[in-house]
């Protein structure tokens, strides 16, 4: 009698099949993260510092932020170099050696004057410092946010020019709805292929006007989590889906502070699973790590805090703990994209750029995790090298 079979070999191979025919495959592991913002106090410290003005309350030149984080922790030996915000990430991606790195790009990257009336905080990286993106090996960002538009279209026009010569993936925004809701389709050699959709909401701060439509640029904004949007992403994704694909959602929603999940949000990704075929949710727009769900074998991230930013010295929200964070090294199966487990790393920004996570640090990110994880019956387990392992019932 046949069975099918589900192994796991001690090189990690995982083997599957029939005893008639059986086929090897290694999981797919994908790094994500939370929030990289690169704009503002951080361009100001990169080799190639923007115009350092800006349209804020508090503050009217970038470079305010950059002496508030001095205030705070000391001197950072600006211009620092490209590797240097990446940090201790940099030793992780070596040690992890993940097939794909992922993140949501908070920022545009232009020289754009073209700032957004109004909008309060406009963020942008100088073109002349993309390499503080290839440094990474990033494969994928994330467009789908409320500052990619910061310093209007021709701010975003020139971002998606810079990342494709770069040749850095991305979408969630683009010259039209089509451009923008267009996945990224990215191959793991001999292992697959990871199919990468991103989406925004209201309720992360994009102006509804940023909406990409057929004749204008913008975003790629979910008006609501109804079944009416759970629809269409199930259209998208079936007509571009191939056997043994794994599918993506990198959804910008949700407010900047607070641990509690929205039911729509739970119920929202459950039906992305459920009817859509979607194997990750990667959930962003939270300054802060919340709790993560694995449901019928599929990882759920609703918010994975803030990766990079150049708040150091800004007060107020600290009992959050923002500026602690995770290396999301999540391992899925290629045949059935259910989660074989998920490593975290914990980092700590500090002096503009991501630091080892103290065992302090891990044990707070641990309880954390635990504490909010008991909902979706998830907690953190501590590894002997600080890292975070995630179990689930």
């Amino acid at each position: 009698m046949q069975r099918n079979l589900l192994l796991y070999s001690f090189t990690g191979i995982l083997v599957f099949g029939t005893f008639a025919e059986m086929v090897f495959c290694k999981p797919i592991t994908i790094f994500l993260s939370g929030d990289v913002m690169l704009g503002r106090g951080i361009d100001q410290a990169l080799p190639h510092p923007s115009n350092p003005v800006i349209y804020e309350q508090y503050m009217k030149s970038a470079k305010g932020y950059v002496e508030i984080a001095v205030r705070k922790n000391g001197p950072i030996p600006y211009p620092v170099s490209y590797a240097y915000v990446w940090g201790y990430a940099l030793d992780e991606f070596k040690r992890v050696s993940p097939d794909l790195r992922v993140i949501n790009l908070e920022t545009s990257v232009t020289k754009s004057d073209d700032y957004w009336l109004n909008k309060g905080v406009n963020y942008r990286m100088n073109p002349e410092n993309i390499a503080v993106l290839t440094t990474a090996k990033i494969d994928y960002c994330s467009l789908a946010n409320n500052h990619v538009l910061d310093w209007g279209y021709s701010g975003l026009m020139e971002t998606l020019e810079t990342l494709k010569k770069a040749d850095v993936r991305n979408n969630g925004a683009g010259r039209t709805l089509t451009e923008a809701a267009m996945p990224a389709i990215m191959e793991i050699k001999g292992n697959g292929r990871v199919l990468v959709f991103s989406y925004g909401t209201t309720t992360s701060g994009i102006p509804s006007s940023w909406a990409a439509s057929d004749k204008k640029p913008g975003v790629n904004l979910l008006k609501d989590l109804s079944d009416k949007a759970v629809n269409s992403i199930k259209e998208k994704a079936k007509e571009l889906q191939q056997q043994g694909d794994i599918v993506v959602v990198s959804i910008h929603w949700g407010g900047n502070w607070g641990y509690q999940i929205a039911p729509a949000q739970v119920k929202f990704a459950h039906k992305l699973v459920d009817e859509a075929g979607v194997d990750i949710i990667h959930g962003h727009s939270s300054h802060h790590v919340k709790g993560i769900e694995v449901y019928k074998g599929k990882l759920i991230i609703y918010g994975s805090g803030d990766f990079l930013n150049d708040y150091e010295g800004i007060g107020g929200y600290e009992h959050f703990r923002s500026e602690l964070s995770l290396m999301y090294f999540v391992s899925v199966e290629p045949s059935t994209g259910k989660i074989v487990q998920l490593q975290m790393t914990p980092t700590r920004i500090k002096h503009f750029k991501v630091n080892r996570g103290s065992k302090a640090d891990a044990l707070w990110l641990r309880n954390m995790l635990n504490r909010e994880g008991k909902a979706f019956k998830t907690g953190a387990k501590l590894n002997k090298d600080n890292t975070l392992t995630l179990q689930w019932n």
